[in-house]
């Protein structure tokens, strides 16, 4: 908000504009289009956290008329209130701004939301400012923050602004919040966000609000910041000993293709990818069971079971620095269209079988890797040596 949208007193604290039903306490937050207050409900008491967006003379950019606008879909579009995504009680007009009445966040301590004036609101971007998430928080914040936006998508909307800051803990719960760019998914959706979450490709559709979900879990990941992207930092080795990171990190680098089409198709299928690796676990010892009844038979009547049955595998390959080369076997690793990969990158159709795996990032020379079974392998992680 501008000075001129909400009054200061002479030793710069801000005059509480008059907001129906609400005693406003103090701002805890703020955006482009509006600032967010404490406040209590004066029949009931209860602490709320209510926003304010300045109305505008008719004419020209009127944050307030796009945020109606997209409450009005929000609204229209979701059968029912998810629990990843803040809730949002009453939605109110006074002479001089839109405003709406929201759950407090909870206190970064981790206790509940307070009146008092050491009260700071609980963000994933006030609890990456410790480092990086443990294994398990990690992937729990991770299904939470696309079961929120698979619930928006799935109504045929986009978020556009995915971000830590958006991502708030309310009972220790984490909800996507600020649906202020909200709107329909279509081609054509302009450009508005925040720059370094957006796609490099420019679309802001359902794969844009992927991408930036990517780059979200990345910084859970690592504790380092999107510009950081996709470098590793000394997470590099944490992360490739940890299952659940390492799979986290493989859904971070096809979340973030450069190439949309290369992306999740929304957030839904993003989620079910994140639900793959337990549900594989559970079903090994059957499967390994049943490959090796089918490899003994098989044996038994002078065949080859891999001549038969050819396995093709999905891998990651993460190097620092980025833009390396990948050389399988003294050859480089190609895409359909003939062009060389580079990190970081997802790459399927390779053969579930020992390679040997080389790197070479630009004007350096080829660095070995080591030898992998790809059929054991989901990601492969190397530095460049100095």
């Amino acid at each position: 908000m501008s000075p001129q949208d909400t009054d200061v007193r002479p030793g710069g604290t801000p005059v509480a504009p008059d907001v129906p039903d609400f005693d406003l306490i103090r701002p805890v937050g703020s955006g482009g289009f509006g600032q967010v207050w404490l406040a209590t409900n004066r029949t009931t008491g209860h602490l709320r956290a209510v926003k304010l967006i300045p109305l505008r003379p008719s004419g020209g950019g009127d944050p307030a008329a796009r945020e109606i606008s997209s409450l009005i879909r929000l609204e229209a579009n979701l059968g029912r209130q998810h629990p990843n995504l803040l809730m949002i009680h009453h939605v109110g007009q006074t002479s001089r701004h839109l405003f709406y009445v929201m759950d407090p966040a909870d206190d970064a301590s981790g206790a509940p939301a307070s009146a008092g004036t050491d009260y700071r609101p609980a963000t994933l971007l006030a609890r990456l400012q410790s480092g990086p998430l443990a294994p398990e928080e990690c992937l729990d914040y991770a299904r939470q923050l696309l079961a929120g936006l698979a619930s928006l998508h799935a109504a045929g909307m986009v978020h556009r602004d995915v971000k830590p800051a958006n991502c708030l803990f309310v009972g220790g719960q984490l909800k996507l919040a600020d649906f202020g760019l909200v709107t329909e998914a279509h081609p054509l959706v302009s450009r508005m966000g925040t720059q370094s979450y957006m796609p490099p490709d420019g679309q802001m559709d359902m794969r844009a609000d992927v991408y930036a979900a990517g780059l979200v879990i990345y910084e859970m990941l690592t504790g380092l910041s999107v510009d950081d992207f996709p470098s590793l930092g000394c997470r590099a080795l944490p992360i490739a000993g940890n299952p659940i990171l390492a799979a986290l990190l493989r859904l971070v680098l096809r979340a973030c293709e450069r190439e949309p089409e290369r992306r999740f198709a929304d957030a839904q299928a993003m989620l079910a990818e994140l639900a793959l690796p337990a549900q594989a676990k559970a079903r090994l010892p059957r499967r390994r069971f049943l490959a090796a009844c089918v490899i003994a038979v098989l044996a038994a009547a002078g065949w080859g079971a891999w001549t038969l049955f050819p396995r093709h595998v999905e891998v990651s390959f993460v190097t620092e620095p980025f833009e390396a080369t990948i050389y399988l076997d003294d050859a480089v690793l190609l895409d359909p269209q003939g062009v060389p990969y580079t990190t970081p990158c997802t790459v399927g159709n390779l053969p579930a079988r020992t390679c040997h795996v080389e790197f070479q990032c630009p004007g350096r020379p080829r660095w070995d890797a080591g030898q992998y079974d790809l059929a054991q392998t989901q990601q492969i992680v190397s530095h460049s040596p100095k």
